[in-house]
């Protein structure tokens, strides 16, 4: 599925709408390039999920953690030199942990990365600049648990799809192109 977003607003909305569909123990991988809406989603999905404080980029941290209902785990894989530095950091642990995990830069450790999972890719649209607020929302569910969920997520963000849009199960590997 595929959402073109105008803003970082609309972005963060999107975000907030599929964030109702989370359960515990999901992980939602975000790819894209550096600048290109990565937090901000989270920062609105996180909304959704009822956090009220401050959500910001776990870059040197690499991992935050807010309370919720289901605790989320917001995770940024971009400084790690290999999957067996996210294993040191109790990856394994974490994802059976019952929170919402949110890990940005997940192309970087795929091969780390459990079967059942999403994908968001943001990207921007062809001809665009950094600087511009236009983003193209990807959202792909990897594994049976997620592909079962897809018609789920579709119902969730149906406010802001297009009808040719809506095929949100992935049967190829992730790709980090921006289409």
């Amino acid at each position: 599925m595929k959402i073109r977003t105008h803003s970082v607003e609309e972005t963060k909305s999107v975000a907030e709408a599929f964030a109702a569909v989370l359960r515990p123990n999901d992980l939602v991988v975000l790819t894209g390039e550096l600048g290109g809406g990565k937090t901000a989603f989270v920062q609105g999905a996180c909304v959704g999920l009822g956090i009220s404080e401050q959500v910001t980029s776990p870059t040197y941290a690499i991992v935050q953690e807010y309370s919720a209902a289901t605790p989320v785990q917001h995770l940024d894989v971009y400084r790690l030199n290999s999957v067996t530095e996210l294993i040191d950091l109790g990856f394994t642990e974490m994802i059976d942990s019952g929170c919402i995990m949110f890990m940005e830069w997940g192309e970087r450790v795929e091969s780390a990365l459990p079967a059942d999972h999403i994908v968001v890719r943001i990207g921007m649209p062809d001809g665009d600049d950094i600087g511009d607020t236009e983003r193209i929302v990807g959202i792909a569910a990897h594994g049976s648990h997620a592909i079962a969920r897809a018609h789920e997520i579709a119902i969730s963000l149906a406010h802001y799809l297009h009808p040719e849009s809506v095929d949100i199960v992935e049967r190829s590997p992730m790709s980090t192109d921006s289409h």
